[in-house]
């Protein structure tokens, strides 16, 4: 069994599967396993999901226990059925199946409500008449508490009468919220007193009209957890300030042990792309792509589309680990399980990309002679060949022909010999040219005692590809390549966006290949590897019987390099031994830390101070303090901005990742400058994924992210009078669906939040702009 074998190594474990073990060891869960993948239905999944998804169901299958599916659906204005049915359909074909464990949090609305009912009963929520902006301005700084709102202590009775009006519908969006009450002193910003509840008339695609109070993602969270027994509830680092919140409610709510407990890991981060559900839309709308499955795009469906196998994609969310700092993955890795996979489900066949005409004169004109070329190379256990025709007029690859060749070009030129794949030796023998001095036809010779598996073995040193020009098939191929120039399309110039990253040369399209006809009936989604250029697909979509499309999937090797045509070096892979190492290795990280500290008494204060005084975490502490510079570099950092646990957080999660070899002391900028970044978070002036941006850029070419800030206009936009113009040009640009909203299509107001969040660049508070929307939309 899976669980037993992981139990004979425990050595091998990731850190959240020997948690899990751990608790098994001592009956902490009453002998459960149950996680869960909840994803919100406003999009498509991507390869960052794939990571928790391996992660969630691969615990579930290796303990015995069970993974649920479930769809965080409490947000009306951004969720469709549409995304719900096409997140299942991909994690079906990932090779996933979560039985009958499919779970919406919108079927948990009045399981939901009736647990904030018993908080307001037990005084530890209130109805809040405060606006958002209020709220954020009551809530202190992370150098200053918060001060509690005027309608703080209303009764119980008075909260409870308010809260049922506001389920009722009685009052307008934005009017009133239910805040759990808890401690506006906390170091913590999650803790003070976090918002529950919001009134939003909108139309929920499951729910209908039903609802006008939704839930927000930390109170629906933790408790849809609890209701369907989850055991281990996995998360993504950028939630790790959220587990105080997540515990305080379970204990608020007497839900009793075995209960679900959080874990934080860190997310996937892989060169060459984006994972910004934003950026992707923007690509999609701008453009830039076809569409969300281009194969271009990180999503599940693009690389489908591309040719990717289920099981490529789960060997590389596997393969890079569980860890508990945030890095980058490069691309190469994910292109090596695809080839791995590939090589032995891909049959070979002959396409010629970019056809130049040969003429075999010595080759009767008529005839057709049907060759047997095999699939499957000879390091390949399988079995099977195909027919291919051989006649006097063949096709070969233009760049395989060369009239002036230089040194050790074992291809064709004039005079010189070169095998055909599965057929004969033929001889260049005339070169003809067009009246612009191009090459346009090769006159060549044929032995025909060469035949491919004859007893004549005469050797020549080059083999070419080839096929028959009057029974080979015409074909479009696709050539994609990454969509970025850059490893990090973040990462450019001031002034820039990651649009300004895009490879001009991601995808070339060739109208004029010619494919074996082997390939003929073959059904769209078939795959293949084109001898000698890479692994292609049939593409799904397009490809059809007398008009077949193809897309490149892999090369057959990593030859990129963004503007230089010499091949860039193969990335170096590790051994079988070294990648079963791999776990063990990143596991005595910790210990090596640990003897760092150990001589040295300095290290061993820091961390015990971090820990009781500053309540850092076991990790957070043992990163801060496994050598003297990063403590150094923490210290420094809370001079500026004493807030422990939101330096430490961002520090371990995102700074960590970006170091060079160099370290810090090679940082282009200050730990009060990082420091600044970090109070820019926590005072909600910029949102977490653009502090992210600017830390890129600080990385790159130093900066003060203040300056950043106003020099690039990223400051929320809390400025109602600046957003009207925005909503009345959007209202203006699109009269059919304002009618349409009007008319009563009401799901369209989250279509109107998009197209302003996009004019905005995602710097506009989102719920000031759902409320000016409704006005003018009334």
């Amino acid at each position: 069994m899976a669980n037993n074998e992981t139990n004979e190594n425990p050595a091998g474990r990731d850190f959240i599967r020997a948690i899990v073990a751990d608790d098994l060891a001592h009956n902490r869960t009453g002998g459960r396993v149950a996680t869960r993948f909840p994803p919100e239905p406003n999009g498509y999944l991507h390869i960052g999901h794939a990571k928790s998804i391996a992660l969630n169901f691969g615990i579930a299958e290796e303990f015995g226990g069970v993974c649920h599916l479930r769809f965080d659906d409490t947000n009306p204005e951004t969720e469709d059925v549409k995304y719900v049915e096409a997140m299942q359909r991909d994690l079906r074909w990932l090779g996933y199946d979560w039985g009958d464990h499919l779970y919406f949090a919108s079927d948990y609305f009045e399981q939901l409500y009736d647990w904030a009912v018993q908080l307001i009963k037990d005084g530890k929520a209130y109805v809040d008449d405060l606006t958002d902006e209020e709220i954020r301005a009551y809530r202190g700084t992370v150098t200053e508490p918060g001060k509690p709102s005027p309608y703080r202590d209303r009764s119980v009775e008075e909260n409870l009468d308010l809260f049922a009006r506001m389920r009722a519908g009685e009052f307008e969006d934005g009017a009133r919220v239910l805040r759990a009450r808890i401690d506006l002193a906390s170091p913590n910003m999650k803790m003070r007193d976090p918002v529950m509840y919001r009134i939003r008339h909108a139309h929920h695609y499951r729910r209908g009209d039903e609802w006008c109070i939704f839930p927000l993602y930390d109170w629906a969270h933790g408790q849809s957890d609890a209701i369907e027994r989850i055991t281990h509830s996995i998360c993504t680092l950028e939630f790790e300030n959220n587990r105080e919140l997540y515990d305080w409610f379970l204990d608020a709510l007497d839900i009793p042990e075995p209960r679900p407990h959080q874990y934080e890991f860190a997310r996937l981060f892989l060169d060459y792309t984006v994972m910004s559900k934003r950026k992707m839309l923007q690509l999609v709308n701008e453009g830039h792509v076809s569409g969300w499955d281009d194969p271009r795009m990180s999503t599940v469906a693009g690389m489908r589309r591309r040719g990717y196998t289920p099981e490529s994609i789960r060997n590389f969310a596997n393969g890079v680990g569980v860890a508990r700092v945030n890095s980058r993955v490069q691309f190469e890795l994910l292109e090596y399980h695809v080839r791995s996979d590939l090589n032995h489900k891909a049959p070979r066949v002959m396409c010629v990309l970019r056809p130049l005409k040969v003429v075999i004169e010595n080759y009767p004109e008529d005839k057709v002679e049907w060759l047997d070329a095999p699939y499957w190379p000879h390091d390949v256990p399988k079995e099977g060949s195909r027919p291919v025709p051989f006649t006097r007029e063949i096709f070969i690859e233009r760049d395989d022909f060369m009239e002036n060749p230089p040194r050790k070009f074992y291809r064709l030129s004039p005079g010189k010999e070169v095998r055909l794949r599965h057929a004969y030796i033929i001889r260049c023998d005339e070169v003809v040219k067009d009246k612009q001095g191009e090459v346009v036809e090769l006159r060549c010779s044929y032995d025909p005692e060469t035949k491919s598996g004859s007893s004549v073995q005469r050797r020549v040193k080059g083999t070419i590809h080839w096929v028959s020009a009057s029974e080979s098939l015409p074909a479009e191929v696709r050539l994609y390549d990454r969509l970025f120039i850059k490893p990090n399309p973040d990462d450019v110039a001031e002034g820039a966006t990651f649009l300004d990253a895009l490879n001009p040369n991601s995808l070339e399209v060739l109208t004029g290949s010619r494919i074996e006809p082997s390939v003929a009936s073959d059904p769209p989604a078939s795959r293949y590897q084109f001898e000698r250029q890479g692994y292609f697909i049939a593409d799904a979509v397009d490809s059809r019987p007398g008009g077949l499309v193809f897309n490149r999937t892999v090369a057959l090797r990593d030859t990129w390099r963004p503007g230089k045509p010499e091949p860039e070096p193969r990335p170096k892979m590790k051994t079988k031994e070294q990648g079963a190492s791999a776990e063990r290795t990143r596991g005595t990280a910790s210990d090596a830390r640990r003897r760092v500290r150990e001589a040295n008494p300095e290290l061993i204060r820091r961390y015990e101070r971090y820990r009781q005084e500053f309540g850092l975490s076991e990790l957070d502490a043992d990163l801060l303090t496994g050598d003297l510079a990063s403590g150094d570099f923490f210290e420094a950092a809370l001079a500026t901005h004493p807030a422990p646990r939101s330096i430490a957080n961002f520090m371990n999660n995102e700074l960590l990742g970006r170091l060079g070899n160099s370290g810090f002391p090679a940082l282009p900028f200050s730990p009060a400058e990082f420091a600044e970044l970090v109070a820019l978070v926590d005072e909600d002036v910029i949102s977490t994924n653009i502090a992210k941006e600017i830390l890129d850029e600080m990385v790159a070419k130093g900066g003060r992210p203040g300056e950043i800030v106003e020099q690039r206009g990223l400051r929320r936009i809390d400025d109602s009078e600046a957003l009207r113009p925005i909503i009345d040009q959007v209202l203006a640009d699109n009269p059919d669906k304002v009618a349409a909203y009007r008319g009563g299509k009401t799901g369209l107001l989250g279509f109107f939040m998009g197209q302003v969040m996009r004019a905005t660049q995602g710097k506009a508070n989102p719920q000031l702009v759902q409320q000016l929307l409704k006005e003018r939309l009334a």
